[in-house]
């Protein structure tokens, strides 16, 4: 027992050991892709300020865009978080949409017109707290099939989307769920002081994800988990408690991308966003998450996500047909995907020769002696 003791503590520190040196390096990393990000988003913007500057630059596109990317943002940190574990969670917009239209059911079911008065009020808080707790439950539901069955997190979220957009079906009969309070759209379509609703809450979850992943025990969990899940367990991590919990976090954002959703559009459909899950995983991707899992940054995903919207504006400005925009989300995402494997198999082979020159040193040096 002793004996098993010593080589597990040996396996843990060799394991700590490794990953000072993994996030020395990827602080080097980060800097790069940043910059890389900060150019990207940066050119996108002169070119479709340049093509269309009496309409895209101007306060209205700019308001326009504020109201605009942040339901996608939600979605593309919950999808960010489980693809640092290793995995993925395909079921973000299926949860969604059934906490929104959960949400819609109860208000239009429990404030007739003429409603006012403190009712409102509880019934709107009622509705958000629905919706929340929906995807809480969706999320926990993808965790135990991940973490405690054991099936491919591709797979099983892959079903769940189906089966949380059939229930919506169901729920809704394929038609839109319409009308909500004023009070509730403000939400969506507020404003304070000069910036909106929606940019707010987009930038209150960034902050927050932010500070959870880089200065939280939970954050390092999730890097160890996703860097090496074996190593992670002899290290004393339980990486089904991890796993849970980050789906569940990835639920309860799914949820609020729902209210946002129907706040802003004061409607509430089964198949809305149907793109959003290729652009979440698109942002994540180009954000510099690794799909392996272990690696990634708030930081980049935010630059990544306002590229890809001053690239869908300057698209809708320059007529471009969705068709197009689809076949552009593709192409991006297989794109980086592969300059992302090049790049790392290029550092691999550097690293490697460099390891082979040390060698070589230390052994004409003990031949020296």
């Amino acid at each position: 027992m002793k004996s098993n003791s010593v080589n597990n503590q040996q396996k843990a520190s060799k394991f700590g050991r490794m990953d000072s040196g993994a996030f020395s390096v990827g602080a080097l990393k980060v800097d790069s892709n940043i910059l890389r990000l900060l150019l990207i988003a940066v050119a996108i913007f002169l070119v479709m300020g340049l093509l269309r500057p009496h309409t895209f630059l101007t306060l209205r596109n700019f308001r326009s865009m504020s109201y605009q990317f942040p339901e996608l943002g939600v979605l593309s940190v919950a999808m960010m978080l489980t693809m640092l574990t290793g995995g993925i969670d395909l079921s973000v917009v299926g949860t969604a949409n059934l906490a929104g239209i959960l949400a819609a059911k109860l208000m239009t079911t429990a404030l007739p017109p003429g409603t006012g008065g403190s009712q409102v009020a509880l019934v709107i808080m009622g509705a958000i707290l629905i919706a929340l707790g929906t995807g809480i439950l969706c999320g926990l539901f993808n965790g135990f099939l991940v973490a405690r069955v054991g099936i491919p997190p591709i797979l099983a979220t892959l079903g769940t989307m189906q089966l949380y957009t059939g229930i919506a079906m169901v729920i809704t009969k394929g038609y839109a769920v319409l009308g909500y309070p004023e009070q509730f759209l403000f939400i969506g379509n507020g404003v304070v002081g000069i910036f909106p609703v929606p940019l707010i809450l987009f930038a209150a979850v960034a902050v927050v994800f932010a500070i959870v992943l880089n200065k939280t025990a939970f954050g390092f969990q999730v890097f160890m988990l996703g860097t090496n899940a074996t190593a992670a367990r002899f290290s004393g991590i339980n990486n089904t408690l991890v796993l849970l919990k980050t789906y569940l976090i990835s639920g309860f954002l799914a949820g609020l991308a729902g209210i946002i959703v129907i706040a802003r559009t004061n409607s509430a459909k089964a198949d809305y966003g149907t793109s959003y899950v290729l652009q979440a995983v698109l942002v994540s991707i180009l954000g510099g998450v690794n799909p392996s899992g272990g690696f990634g940054t708030v930081s980049g995903l935010v630059l990544a996500i306002l590229s890809l919207q001053f690239l869908s504006s300057g698209f809708n400005m320059l007529r471009f047909s969705n068709f197009f925009k689809e076949f552009t989300w593709g192409f991006v995402l297989i794109l980086v995907m592969v300059i992302n494997y090049l790049s790392v198999t290029y550092q691999n082979r550097r690293r490697l020769a460099r390891q082979k020159r040390m060698v070589a040193a230390t052994d004409n040096l003990v031949d020296d002696e």
